[in-house]
């Protein structure tokens, strides 16, 4: 029987005991699974990706990562934050960022040859082993999402979470990074916390709206209708160039 990579059983989580954050959630996450993560601000998004992390403990039921609790398992994951706060003149390079992910295994605060190769891999696999000596704040917006995604990948793991990656691109930017998560979705799982539901789902398998309580949907089953019924109206998610029918997807 295939075992879930992520497994979440009736957790409940407050960070104070008249607020809930999330009630009773349940939920599967499988090898080599795709998902975004949606739901009104607010509504609990970035507190479940905290629990998968280990960042947070739930105050009820438990969560699993690969059988044992997150905390233990924080070099399998991967994650990309939604904005990466730096100083523009700091004089640090794409490779020294790339790098950083190697801090866990050794922090004597120099980095081994191998550190500096599985760096060097990761900015391949993002396409950017060219520019590994260029500044990082004279890359691109589009550049330096791909250099925290290297540094993820560079931590060794096989499960990838983004927040909001998408947040300050263009959408060619946009594609670009779309097309670079569906070929590494070939060898390890890719989560992402997104509010562009319309255009996401022409990649992940699966939706998982979050609001107090978690729900999972295909994509294919996503429509303006669900939205509004379970998010209030908050259709801002929604793509205006982008359909999802109960046939298939649409574009405009």
């Amino acid at each position: 029987m295939k075992q879930a990579a992520i497994a979440i059983r009736d957790l409940s989580f407050a960070y104070s005991s008249d607020m809930p954050v999330l009630t009773n959630v349940c939920l599967d996450v499988w090898p080599l699974d795709s998902a975004c993560i949606v739901g009104p601000n607010g509504g609990g998004k970035t507190t479940l990706v905290k629990l998968m992390l280990g960042l947070l403990t739930p105050n009820s039921g438990s969560i699993r990562v690969y059988g044992q609790a997150p905390v233990e398992t924080r070099t399998r994951i991967g994650y990309v934050p939604q904005y990466a706060r730096y100083d523009a003149c700091f004089p640090i390079s794409a490779l020294e960022v790339v790098c950083m992910a190697r801090l866990g295994s050794n922090f004597s605060g120099k980095y081994s040859k191998k550190d500096k190769q599985l760096a060097l891999e990761a900015l391949a696999a993002v396409q950017l082993a060219d520019l590994a000596k260029r500044p990082f704040a004279a890359l691109s917006g589009g550049q330096r999402q791909r250099v925290l995604i290297a540094r993820a990948l560079a931590s060794g793991g096989d499960i990838l979470i983004l927040d909001e990656p998408t947040a300050s691109l263009d959408r060619a930017s946009e594609q670009q990074l779309l097309t670079l998560l569906t070929e590494l979705n070939q060898q390890m799982i890719v989560l992402m916390v997104t509010h562009e539901v319309g255009f996401s789902s022409t990649f992940f398998k699966r939706i998982i709206c979050v609001n107090n309580k978690v729900y999972v949907h295909p994509t294919s089953e996503l429509t303006g209708e669900l939205i509004q019924e379970m998010y209030g109206g908050d259709l801002r998610m929604i793509r205006h160039d982008h359909r999802c029918a109960p046939e298939g997807h649409e574009h405009d």
